[in-house]
């Protein structure tokens, strides 16, 4: 029996692939507002960061958040972000 393919997704913090569904996906929604997904089914553009504080805080320092979103990034975004993080 054929195994079912995993979809694989790059950090934005690290730079390594991982399984979809363990990242955290953060997107840009139909009225341009930065929204975590939690479902990681909302339509928009997205990116993802794995579950690790020193890869979101790499990507604040590199700003590639605001670069991958074409947009700047607010505060609570980030705010949120660590909270989701050391909440596991």
């Amino acid at each position: 029996m054929k195994q079912k393919k995993i979809p694989m997704r790059k950090c934005i913090g690290c730079d390594e692939m991982f399984p979809k569904k363990e990242l955290i996906r953060i997107l840009l929604d139909e009225e341009n507002k930065l929204v975590i997904d939690k479902t990681g089914k909302l339509n928009g553009r997205g990116c993802y960061l794995c579950n690790n504080a020193e890869c979101l805080e790499k990507a604040i320092k590199t700003k590639a958040i605001n670069r991958s979103m074409h947009e700047n990034v607010p505060n609570e975004v980030y705010d949120e972000l660590r909270r989701r993080l050391s909440d596991g």
